[in-house]
């Protein structure tokens, strides 16, 4: 049977992922994952879930949406970054006004059976509707001038500035454009979304405090101001009709109170205009009763239905608001962020758990790495992306066995190296899959690294470093100089810190890969993902 998912059903589900973002239940970060997607150095492990080429676009393999690639993903994550309710916008498409352009009328009524004239959209949200004006200001546009007999409209030569509440034109040109007024782009979204794309809506439209969108909002609500039908598409202007400027006539329907003032010249309609909006109407017809005695051609005119109570009062309706648009920076402003890895993922992760809790974790930044912290006198450079092993103490369980890792990053500064264990370094190490291979009762577990006195050091499979982890290091700061304290970011006990979040807590509900970014010292990266639903 045929069927259809609504737009208005995107439209929720764009509204309720804002919403589940406000949520202070909730914890929604961004995140920078799969450091060296394209392996390691020599011996050049590629390993589950990374390419030899993943230096292009083109070359880039697709994420796959399986519980096994996500939990990946999760074992490869690097560090994460609240997303807030002011880092996370609905948007529509971007529109410009441009003089000398055509611009469409809103109707009620676009489909398939009844496209948009210029665009041949089968659906108002892919109209060109509404404008973004120079000063960020965003307008519907109620009438373009066309009729039956004109049905493309003018051109548009008068560019709207004003924030008046009502419907008008926007010069003198004569261009037979009338436009409403809705909103303008806040300066701080402007900077922190810009696009070329894409126009961001305020939130909160409904509950808004803000002077000017209240005004707005209760402006377009027909049930406040009783004022709601903006206009009247005259498709046929018909014969015979009573002569006379400004015959007011009743619009009829389902709703109550509006009403239409009719110019007649030599029998035909030449202009039909709203006097009174009235409330209530899902359609309408106009009533000619009082001029149409002798009519030998019907006129046809149309009542266009503005989308719920009146333009204004919702403009995520109004405006199709089915995409949302989520932002981040990462920079250098805490250890938390490595400057010197490469990542090739970037994700979203919902309510991930403190490490060793059950708490879903709350702080501004999260660092999902593991990392040691090496003794003063070490100055050797580890590789990025080299494997790293400890063989562990006969005085553990694990005597003898090898714990091993990737180095995300080390800062010769500090110290510290930070890496991560994936099921690379587990795996069949030539088909990096589940074959069977000679060792695999030792090498197909994970071992965490260990600190004490008798400790063996940690060593470097490409660089051949070997350095003792710094037993007697404890806290969050250090002071490497004796002149600079140093915010490490994560805590440390006995030379060793652990993820900030549990392995693989949270639900990881986006996911991009991405050409393979290197990052530096005096590096920022703006993230801005964009979810359509």
């Amino acid at each position: 049977m045929p069927a259809i998912v609504t737009d208005q059903f995107r439209i929720l589900n764009a509204n309720n992922f804002v919403e589940s973002v406000d949520n202070t239940s909730n914890s929604y970060y961004i995140f920078l994952g799969l450091a060296n997607p394209t392996g390691t150095p020599a011996p050049n492990f590629v390993g589950y879930g990374r390419s030899s080429n993943w230096d292009s676009s083109s070359d880039t393999p697709s994420p796959i949406d399986s519980f096994s690639y996500r939990s990946h993903s999760g074992d490869t994550m690097m560090f994460g970054k609240k997303v807030s309710s002011a880092n996370i916008r609905r948007i529509i498409r971007r529109v410009d006004w441009i003089s000398g352009s055509r611009y469409e009328i809103y109707r009620d009524d676009y489909s398939a059976e009844n496209q948009s004239p210029l665009n041949k959209a089968n659906r108002l949200y892919d109209a060109n509707y509404y404008v973004l004006n120079s000063d960020f200001k965003v307008y519907v546009c109620i009438d373009n001038g066309s009729t039956g007999t004109n049905v493309l409209g003018n051109i548009s030569q008068d560019e709207p500035t004003f924030t008046d509440l009502e419907p008008s034109k926007a010069g003198n040109s004569g261009d037979g454009y009338i436009w409403k007024y809705l909103f303008t782009v806040a300066p701080s979204d402007i900077i922190k979304f810009d696009s070329t794309e894409y126009i961001t809506v305020p939130n909160n439209w409904s509950t808004s405090t803000d002077s000017q969108i209240r005004a707005v909002r209760e402006n377009g609500n027909s049930e406040i101001n009783l004022n709601q039908i903006k206009h009247i598409y005259i498709e046929n202007a018909g014969a015979g009709y009573s002569n006379g400027l400004g015959q007011e006539v009743d619009i009829i329907g389902d709703g109550t109170g509006a009403k239409a003032r009719i110019d007649v010249q030599n029998g035909t309609i030449i202009d039909a205009i709203v006097s009174a909006g009235g409330k209530g109407y899902t359609y309408a017809v106009v009533d000619l009763g009082n001029i149409n005695s002798n009519s030998t051609s019907k006129a046809k005119l149309i009542p266009i239905i503005p989308p719920g109570l009146g333009h204004g009062s919702d403009i995520y309706s109004e405006l199709g608001t089915d995409k949302v648009i989520v932002y981040a920076r990462f920079d250098d402003s805490t250890k938390d962020f490595p400057i010197d890895t490469t990542f090739g993922q970037v994700g979203i992760v919902k309510n991930p758990t403190k490490v060793g809790t059950s708490v879903v974790y709350t702080d501004t930044t999260f660092s999902s790495l593991k990392a040691f912290k090496f003794t003063d006198g070490f100055n050797d450079t580890p590789e990025i992306g080299e494997e790293i092993k400890q063989i562990l103490s006969v005085s553990t369980p694990n005597a003898g066995k090898i714990a091993t890792g990737y180095v995300a990053s080390y800062d010769k500064e500090t110290k510290v190296l930070k890496y991560f264990n994936d099921r690379s370094l587990n795996f069949n190490r030539s088909t990096f899959d589940q074959t069977d291979y000679i060792g695999i009762s030792t090498g197909g577990r994970i071992y965490n690294f260990e600190s004490s006195n008798t400790a063996a050091n940690v060593t470097g499979a490409s660089s051949g470093f070997s350095a003792a982890i710094s037993v007697n290091f404890s806290g969050i700061t250090t002071n490497p100089s004796g002149t600079k304290l140093i915010n490490l970011g994560t805590n440390f006990n006995a030379g060793l810190s652990e993820s900030e979040i549990n392995k693989g807590s949270g639900e990881i509900i986006y996911l991009d890969n991405r050409p393979k970014i290197t990052r530096n010292a005096r590096q920022k990266e703006d993230i801005k993902i964009i979810l359509e639903f």
